[in-house]
Order: C-alpha cells, then sequence, then structure tokens
C-alpha cells in the first residue's frame, strides 16, 4: 500500500507541475516542451552535437521497453 500511496504523490506533483505550466504560457515549461529540447526535435543547431542521437537511441530503447512491458506484463 505505501507504493501506491507513492505514486499517486508522485502522479500529483507531476500534475501541479505540467498544471503550472500550462497556465504559466511560458514557451519551454511543460514536459513535451522539454522533451522535444533534449532529444533536438525542433533544434536544428542541437542535431550538431552528437550526443542528440545517443539520447534518442536511448528514449526509443526507453519507449520499447515500456510498451513490452505495460502490454504484454513482462
Amino acid at each position: 500500500m505505501r507504493y501506491t500511496w507513492t505514486w499517486i504523490l508522485w502522479l500529483g506533483a507531476f500534475l501541479v507541475a505540467e498544471g503550472l505550466a500550462l497556465v504559466n504560457k511560458k514557451p519551454g515549461d511543460t514536459l513535451s516542451e522539454h522533451a522535444w529540447k533534449w532529444f533536438a526535435v525542433k533544434d536544428e543547431e542541437g542535431r550538431k552535437n552528437k550526443a542528440w542521437r545517443l539520447r534518442r537511441v536511448a528514449i526509443t530503447g526507453f519507449l520499447a521497453w515500456l510498451l513490452v512491458h505495460i502490454g504484454w506484463g513482462v
């Protein structure tokens, strides 16, 4: 039961942070905008740094694992 409350608190903290970012309306506040920056989605200059490829491989691997983990309970 302790982990249930931990996850609920974590989700609540995320919702507060994301909600404040959405109300704030400043560029770069939301999680998706941060992810775009981290993975150089809209940044040609960021792609000149080769580390963005490693970050994209890492996020692709993580999302593939997450899909299998949640979808098939592995």
